[in-house]
């Protein structure tokens, strides 16, 4: 039985475009990005249903699949008998196929519809300069669309390659790949990463590409992977797997309802991005009207402007991040709290209002953290984040090793991250509390205060945020972003201005209070994006029953 794809699609509309997931990376910036979830839960549904021959009507005038499978094994015959294939190892037959197919429908396996491990290949130097060379990273993950294509001329190789034709589909076996499946245009060669094959007589590539890239071969796939460092699907396994072969008529009207559903699934996520760009523009917008506020009175009514909307505006992950960014721009230009003496903001270079500053060690650890207060471990450089301390990001130190107690974090330090990749250097927290027996690492610099009339966490606040950190971004070098430096004595140049101490400790509690609002605002988020990301698998899964 077919299922009613467009009413499923109209009538849970709401659902797929705002069913968001958020991936977030370490660094200054967050390195965070939207995925829409329900649209790509659709995506996966449309393909699934596709080979469950539940996506189009059957015709019960079409040819049986039975009749198309004995002409493959027919014209797989005849091309073994004059030496153009190889009949291949046996293949094992399932003791049960994965799910129910259409009466006129046939199961088989892609070993038996395709020439799936019978590659040709070509060795350097054998091809002109103008054939198309593929690499996997010009196939773009989970669309399959092509990012480039590059000629041997520029792209000359060392190692030999794999031969594809024109009409062939171009299959990416590595774990992380699985989806990257292309039917070429022309012909040409790929990494060996990547597996060419074409149907037995009359299996239409485009089912097969399509097949491929279903979540259930996915997920087959990467069972059935294997390798430590890059897995990849053995080839007998890819050749036994299951494989529902339709009529040849039906694999048409297939493919061009996929083809038809696809492109819906890409304008509702285009129309997505489009009202999330905008939102966030509109956000960004009117904050920017905070932090360029000439005076009090300016400030306050462009705050008033802001507020009147807050429900409406600040409904993301993104819009609450920069708000929160901006709470702290205006923290560290004296803007956030009243004060009657905002000009009494000192310059000085960080050298000369901090103590001694040191970095620690980074011995051989376990890879797991520390198991108990009572024993030693190393913090890792992803214990220092954007104005947090995370205690938990350590390694135990193994029972070998003398802990250097010299090097052990405390309460009251301010940690900064001083080598590793670009986004992560330059990082600063204080240390409000920790655990004991944590030691920082030698990527890791410490100091405090010089000077009780200096607090700690205002000074950590200063240095992630602002024209600081702006110095501290321009001081890190290195010979490449994967890892750069900043230097002691750098750091100690960095210009920083400080209010009175009763300022700075208000302006920190102010910062604590918005910020608890924010965090507060973001667990509603993503308490509303998990609970639309439910209704989205509650859909998919009944649908696909």
């Amino acid at each position: 039985m077919t299922v009613d794809i467009a009413s499923l699609v109209s009538d849970n509309l709401d659902i797929w475009t705002t069913a968001v997931e958020r991936k977030s990376g370490a660094g200054r910036g967050g390195g965070k990005r939207v995925n829409l979830y329900g649209v790509d839960r659709l995506r996966a549904l449309i393909l699934e249903l596709a080979v469950q021959g539940k996506l189009v009507d059957q015709d019960p005038n079409d040819e049986p699949a039975s009749d198309l499978l004995k002409r493959i094994k027919s014209e797989k015959a005849r091309l073994v008998a004059a030496g153009k294939a190889k009949p291949g190892k046996p293949l094992s037959i399932p003791a049960n196929w994965p799910f129910q197919i259409p009466g006129n429908w046939a199961w088989s396996q892609l070993g038996q519809v395709t020439n799936y491990g019978q590659t040709e290949k070509a060795d350097p130097g054998s091809v002109p300069p103008e054939m198309w060379v593929l690499e996997l990273e010009d196939v773009e993950k989970g669309t399959s669309r092509l990012l480039e294509r590059v000629r041997c001329s520029d792209r000359p190789f060392q190692s030999q390659k794999n031969m594809f034709q024109a009409g062939d589909v171009v299959y990416g076996k590595l774990r992380p790949y699985l989806d990257k499946v292309i039917i070429a245009d022309e012909r040409g060669v790929c990494t060996t990463e990547m597996v060419p094959m074409r149907g037995y007589g009359e299996v239409r590539p485009d089912y097969i590409r399509l097949f491929l890239k279903t979540p259930f071969f996915i997920s087959l796939a990467t069972e059935s992977a294997h390798g430590m460092n890059l897995p990849r699907l053995a080839t007998e396994k890819a050749r036994e797997a299951p494989f529902a072969l339709p009529p040849l008529a039906e694999q048409q009207r297939i493919v061009a309802k996929v083809d038809e559903l696809i492109a819906l699934c890409d304008a509702l996520e285009a129309e997505s991005a489009a009202a999330m760009a905008a939102h966030q523009a509109l956000v960004e917008a009117l904050l920017a009207t905070l932090t360029t506020s000439t005076n009090a009175a300016d400030l306050a009514t462009n705050w008033a402007r802001l507020d009147a909307h807050f429900d409406t505006l600040f409904t993301t992950d993104a819009s609450v991040d920069a708000l929160k960014r901006t709470i702290l721009e205006l923290a560290v230009r004296g803007k956030l709290v009243e004060s009657d003496n905002l000009s009494a903001w000192t310059e000085y270079k960080l050298g000369t209002v901090i103590g001694p500053m040191d970095s620690g060690w980074s011995p051989a650890c376990h890879p797991f953290p520390a198991r108990t207060e009572e024993v030693w471990g190393v913090l890792k450089t992803t214990a220092v984040q954007n104005l947090e301390y995370q205690p938990d990001q350590n390694k135990e130190l193994p029972e070998s090793l003398t802990p250097r107690p010299d090097a052990e974090c405390r309460a009251g330090d301010i940690l900064i991250t001083r080598a590793g990749p670009t986004n992560r250097v330059g990082i600063c927290c204080y240390v409000n509390a920790t655990r004991p027996r944590l030691m920082i690492s030698d990527k890791i610099v410490r100091f405090r205060p010089a000077s009780e009339q200096i607090d700690g966490a205002f000074l950590a606040l200063i240095l992630s945020v602002g024209p600081a950190a702006a110095q501290i971004e321009k001081a890190k070098s290195g010979m490449a972003a994967s890892q750069v430096n900043i230097s002691q004595a750098k750091l100690r140049e960095v210009v920083i201005s400080l209010p009175a101490l009763a300022e700075q400790r208000q302006i920190v509690s102010k910062v604590n209070e918005l910020s608890n609002i924010c965090d507060a605002l973001n667990f509603q988020i993503a308490d509303g994006a998990n609970t639309q990301m439910r209704l989205a698998d509650a859909i998919v899964e009944r649908a696909a029953a």
